[in-house]
């Protein structure tokens, strides 16, 4: 497995520049996780399938569904990409690498279990102040347009939300400066946390079945479907914030 993965990464380092690999490739790969793992949902809602296991009985319309798609590929392009481009110098600054050799996996472990706790940590104040009055209006409602929400709104916002939330999902690698296989591995482990927490489905394999402290879809859901005024479980992760 091992030297399949550095095959695999020569391949990449040997073709591309890091330019390339950091904003292009993460772009890329972030767009194929996120929509590979949120789509289904749609289909599942439209479909009707397994909504023994849905957490709201209301379903979204197809027309709601198709205007978020639509928004998020704005919102990717618009407002991601960009910051991806703009904030690579930062990156290089703090260490980021594509070159070998690759990190060793308890390397890449502890790094990531601190992105976790360090995003949610920065993420709960965020959403937090997201919530207050003027904020929730003119920012934060647009994300909350979704009561019943599914797996792609987890990215849908206004940009302002975007860069103000996206802040806490990159401050610990810009501190790092981690090899850039290790911000990919982060960067995907947290999309499909994200889209599994908005997901509308609590299955019997849930994370937060086996998890200890592991927020997911329940947990998420009645953020979305209470009034903002009291509404609670601002965290994106775990729950010992909240509580």
């Amino acid at each position: 497995m091992a030297s399949l993965i550095e095959s695999g990464w020569q391949y990449l380092i040997t073709h591309f520049s890091d330019f390339q690999l950091a904003c292009l490739g993460s772009f890329f790969l972030h767009e194929g996780v996120f929509f590979l793992s949120g789509l289904p949902f749609i289909w599942l809602e439209r479909a009707g399938w397994m909504s023994k296991y849905k957490i709201q009985a209301k379903n979204n319309t197809p027309a709601a569904q198709e205007k978020c798609i639509v928004r998020l590929l704005l919102y990717h392009f618009g407002v991601n990409l960009p910051v991806m481009v703009f904030s690579y110098p930062v990156f290089r600054y703090m260490g980021m690498r594509s070159s070998f050799p690759l990190p060793s996996w308890k390397v890449v472990l502890i790094q990531i279990i601190f992105y976790f706790i360090l995003e949610d940590f920065i993420f709960y104040w965020g959403h937090r102040i997201l919530h207050t009055k003027w904020l929730y209006k003119h920012v934060h409602s647009v994300h909350h347009e979704y009561a019943t929400p599914f797996g792609l709104t987890s990215e849908y916002a206004h940009p302002a939300e975007i860069l103000f939330l996206g802040f806490a999902t990159i401050f610990g690698p810009a501190i790092t400066g981690p090899h850039l296989i290790t911000l990919w591995l982060w960067m995907v482990l947290r999309v499909l946390e994200t889209v599994e927490a908005h997901c509308g489905y609590h299955f019997p394999w849930s994370l937060s079945n086996f998890l200890p402290l592991y927020g997911g879809a329940d947990f998420h859901d009645y953020h979305h479907r209470l009034l903002y005024t009291k509404s609670g479980n601002y965290s994106s992760t775990f729950t010992y914030m909240d509580r």
